[in-house]
């Protein structure tokens, strides 16, 4: 965006993947005055403290597919593995290949990482619209289960699936 701060990441300086970057210069800049980076470090506080939308669903003691659905999450389903409550994401690392979620790399290759991110997924509920995934290939969140049912070979039940997206929602 062209601010007026230091910047510095070396993957910007691979010329096979990213041509125009290299020939901009755009891996290692240093502005003067640097009017950004002494900032960031508030910015990214905020960032990191905004909550997620709580779910309508989140605290009614009568939603029995979403109980169910919390250990199906947590235990048959495998979803803890990667997306670890409370956070619903991964602590430190989050990158993944797309072998290991079983994906093509497709978008993969577009980033400077060469990986996907485990996304977060507090307030899942408010994010219907447009699929899941980096691509939204994924709509419903349903297909999504499909997709690791098959892929994970969990052997997930159709009871177990429709408890799990009950769960999804009251996060």
């Amino acid at each position: 965006m062209h601010g007026k701060g230091t910047f510095y990441d070396p993957r910007l300086n691979d010329v096979q993947q990213f041509r125009i970057a290299v020939k901009a210069g755009s891996g290692n800049v240093s502005s003067s005055p640097d009017l950004i980076t002494s900032k960031l470090a508030a910015l990214h506080f905020y960032q990191l403290a905004i909550p997620a939308p709580n779910s309508p669903e989140a605290d009614n003691p009568f939603n029995f597919p979403a109980i169910r659905g919390k250990d199906v999450f947590n235990g048959t389903a495998q979803c803890a593995r990667r997306h670890v409550p409370p956070l619903f994401t991964e602590p430190g690392y989050n990158l993944h290949t797309a072998d290991e979620i079983g994906i093509d790399d497709f978008q993969a290759k577009r980033s400077p990482t060469g990986r996907y991110r485990t996304a977060a997924l507090k307030g899942l509920f408010a994010h219907q619209k447009g699929g899941f995934y980096h691509d939204g290939r994924f709509a419903p969140v349903r297909a999504v289960i499909d997709h690791y049912d098959g892929f994970l070979k969990t052997r997930l039940t159709e009871v177990e699936k429709n408890d799990l997206v009950a769960y999804l929602g009251t996060l």
